[in-house]
């Protein structure tokens, strides 16, 4: 029979559903970033029991495996000493004739738009080690970054 006559299921044409990709390296978190993974932990928790659509709890389900996965592997970073640029540290840089803030966190915690970059990052990975009044390369230009301060996270 040709393959025009046969019927087939609808669920032969839906896009496969993959696990949401995993970021490369260490899960490492600030205090911050932990509570908000165990925050999502929580939220996603509580409300598989609610969704009575097969489709919404197999999406609620996706979120709560990546979560419970992050928060597993999850690794609380030292506080940074102020000397030099790490994980956890708030850094005025000047960049393109440009002052910015930046923080340096984990992946999930990472939010660009709010100054929040993941450790990860080009510009990160750039910076890391550096000390107040230091020049780094970046881009392909040496001296591009001066790193202007550096600031300790707020106790908790």
């Amino acid at each position: 029979m040709s393959v025009a006559f046969r019927r087939e299921s609808d669920d032969e044409h839906l896009e496969p559903k993959f696990e949401i990709p995993i970021p490369p390296g260490p899960n490492l978190v600030t205090a911050r970033g932990l509570a908000m993974i165990e925050a999502r932990v929580v939220e996603f928790e509580a409300a598989l029991p609610s969704s009575g659509e097969e489709a919404q709890v197999a999406k609620l389900r996706r979120e709560l495996r990546y979560w419970r996965t992050r928060l597993a592997t999850a690794r609380l970073a030292e506080a940074p000493d102020g000397t030099h640029v790490a994980f956890g540290c708030r850094v005025r840089i000047r960049m393109n004739g440009r002052e910015q803030d930046i923080s340096i966190v984990g992946d999930d915690e990472a939010e660009p738009q709010a100054g929040l970059l993941a450790f990860s990052a080009p510009l990160c990975r750039a910076i890391m080690d550096a000390e107040v009044g230091e020049r780094v390369a970046f881009a392909g230009r040496p001296d591009a970054i001066e790193i202007l301060a550096i600031e300790l996270p707020p106790q908790r």
